[in-house]
């Protein structure tokens, strides 16, 4: 049976995600404390992956129920920081971390996602063990951390999330929640790095696109890829949907 196998939510942009049981769908489409908060510098550009890779020289943990933020340094450093009492402690520290003027800002509506019109993101387990098999040393939980999936669908086959973008391609239901495709995610450099050390890994891209073009579905509208070097379904949840909650183990069924 196909099934929301993962939930995964990144309550501070561009910072590690946490495993959920369960999410509600916000006004805005995506999914309770993902991206809810992000750091902005004084020309409004947001920190992130794509922008340092000093974000990998941290590993961060987040309490929903009480909203504290938990960042850990290489060195061994601990901080602890309440996002909503006193965002000021964590602008301080932030700011002095990547040498920048930083100010943490939070949308509950819709939270700081790429693609503001758009929703959650969506991948299906066998979609990131026949990724980590192209590259000597990935392992699928190393490849989970890299894509940054919202949404993990076990019981189907590898690239089943391709099926749901183009021209009069399907819908799927989740548990109540329904997703409607918008796009294949068009990847950065992000996923070219260990998650943990920053590290790259070598001709990440080129062995991404052969491989990805080698594998690709007949199943899949080969026209609404504009190319290769992307992976993962970026989704629309309908207004009819939001205020639902998704959970894990909430069963995935086609149109």
């Amino acid at each position: 049976m196909a099934r929301v196998d993962r939930l995964r939510v990144y309550p501070v942009k561009g910072l590690d995600g946490i495993e959920v049981d369960a999410a509600d769908v916000t006004p805005g489409g995506t999914l309770a404390d993902d991206r809810t908060y992000a750091f902005f510098d004084g020309d409004g550009d947001v920190l992130n992956g794509k922008r340092t890779a000093r974000v990998h020289d941290l590993a961060t943990d987040f309490d929903r129920e009480t909203r504290e933020f938990v960042v850990e340094t290489r060195d061994g450093e601990t901080a602890r920081f309440d996002l909503d009492g006193d965002p000021g402690a964590a602008e301080a520290w932030f700011s002095e971390f990547f040498d920048a003027d930083l100010t943490l800002e939070r949308d509950d509506e819709l939270g700081y996602v790429d693609r503001r019109e758009m929703g959650p993101s969506v991948v299906s387990t066998a979609t990131l063990r026949e990724v980590a098999s192209w590259f000597d040393g990935l392992t699928v939980d190393g490849v989970r951390r890299r894509l940054r999936a919202n949404v993990e669908v076990a019981g189907v086959p590898a690239f089943w999330e391709d099926r749901f973008v183009g021209e009069d391609a399907p819908g799927f239901d989740a548990g109540g929640v329904r997703f409607e495709g918008v796009t294949a995610c068009g990847r950065c450099v992000v996923p070219s790095r260990d998650p943990d050390t920053g590290e790259p890994t070598p001709e990440f891209r080129e062995t991404f696109v052969q491989r990805r073009r080698e594998t690709f579905p007949e199943f899949a509208d080969r026209d609404a890829f504009d190319h290769f070097y992307a992976l993962m379904l970026i989704a629309r949840v309908p207004e009819g949907s939001r205020g639902q909650t998704l959970r894990v183990g909430d069963e995935v069924r086609e149109d």
